[in-house]
């Protein structure tokens, strides 16, 4: 199966509200996409992002909150 290419020119990109302002680690999400949501790292836009289907965002996120992926 080839991945489906999503046009991103039209993304708005939003920091995660946890990656702070002192030049950390910093998160951006798109959600105005339809269909799904695109992640990258704010420092390295260039590099491209990771599109998913909103519900396995949705399920990812999930995840995160009940501690699925706490090491």
């Amino acid at each position: 199966m080839t991945p489906e290419r999503v046009d991103l020119s039209r993304a708005v990109w939003q920091k995660s509200s946890y990656s702070g302002s002192n030049g950390g680690q910093c998160v951006e999400v798109a959600i105005n996409l339809p269909g799904v949501v695109a992640i990258r790292d704010s420092k390295r836009p260039g590099d491209g992002a990771h599109v998913m289907k909103r519900a396995a965002f949705a399920a990812f996120l999930d995840g995160v909150k009940a501690g699925d992926f706490d090491i």
